[in-house]
C-alpha cells in the first residue's frame, strides 16, 4: 500500500487538509452504461440543483476548496478546482467526457461530493508520496495540455517530483487501459464530514461501476 503525507507548510497554511485514499486492484474499461445512466439521471440534476441553490463558487466543499487556494497563493478563479470545472460544465450543459470507467467514477465521486478527486496509476508512481504546496518555477505535462504552472496549487508528489493536483494531473501515472492498480485520492480542504460520506459511496461505486477489487481504504 501506498504511504501518504500531508506537508505541514501545507497544513499550517490551511489546517483542514485532508486526503481519503483508495488503493485496488482493476480491469479498465471504455465504459460503464450503467454508470452513465446514473450520471445524466440523477447526479447532473443534483449538481444543477447545487448551482441553484448556491451558485457555483458558494456550493459546499468548492467554497472551502477555492478559500484554500488562496491561503496557498492561487487564484481560484484562474486555476479552479477540478470540481469546480466539472460541475460548471454540467451547468452549461456541456455534459462530461467519456474517458473510461475508472476516470468516470473517479468524476462521478467528484461530481456528488464537490470535492477535486484524483487517480493514478500505481505502477507509475513511487511508494512514498506527499501531498505539499507546489513550488517556484514547477510544471509538469497536463493531461491533453502543454506544461502547467503548478506553483501555489495542491499538489501531489514522489521522490521524481509531482504527479498530480487537485486542478488538473499530469499524464506521468495517468490512467490507461493496461492499469491494473489504481491510487483514487479524495482532496478535501473542509472541516465537515463530507469526507467521510464520501469514502463510503466511493468504494460502492468503485466496485459496482469500475469492478475494483480488493480496495483498501484510509484517511489522511
Amino acid at each position: 500500500m501506498k504511504h501518504l503525507q500531508i506537508d505541514q507548510d501545507m497544513k499550517t497554511l490551511w489546517p483542514a487538509t485532508r486526503v481519503g485514499c483508495f488503493q485496488y486492484k482493476v480491469q479498465v474499461e471504455k465504459k460503464n452504461e450503467e454508470l452513465w445512466k446514473f450520471l445524466k439521471k440523477d447526479i447532473f440534476k443534483k449538481a444543477k440543483d447545487a448551482i441553484f441553490d448556491y451558485g457555483i463558487n458558494d456550493i459546499p466543499n468548492i467554497r472551502e476548496s477555492r478559500q484554500a487556494y488562496k491561503a496557498f497563493g492561487k487564484d481560484p478563479s484562474r486555476y479552479r478546482v477540478s470540481s469546480e470545472a466539472l460541475i460548471r460544465r454540467i451547468g452549461q450543459g456541456k455534459g462530461l467526457y467519456e474517458v473510461n470507467t475508472v476516470v468516470d467514477v473517479n468524476n462521478l465521486i467528484s461530481i456528488q461530493s464537490a470535492f477535486s478527486v484524483g487517480s493514478y496509476d500505481a505502477g507509475k508512481i513511487g511508494e512514498e508520496l506527499v501531498f505539499r504546496v507546489g513550488r517556484d518555477s514547477e510544471t509538469y505535462k497536463g493531461i491533453g495540455k502543454d506544461e502547467i504552472k503548478i506553483d501555489g496549487l495542491p499538489v501531489l508528489a514522489d521522490d521524481k517530483g509531482a504527479i498530480g493536483s487537485s486542478t488538473s494531473d499530469s499524464e506521468r501515472a495517468m490512467i490507461t487501459a493496461d492499469a491494473a492498480e489504481v491510487l483514487t485520492l479524495i482532496y478535501s480542504f473542509s472541516e465537515n464530514q463530507d469526507l467521510e460520506r464520501a469514502m463510503e459511496y466511493g468504494k460502492e461505486y468503485l466496485e459496482k461501476y469500475a469492478g475494483a477489487k480488493d480496495i483498501q481504504c484510509w484517511i489522511v
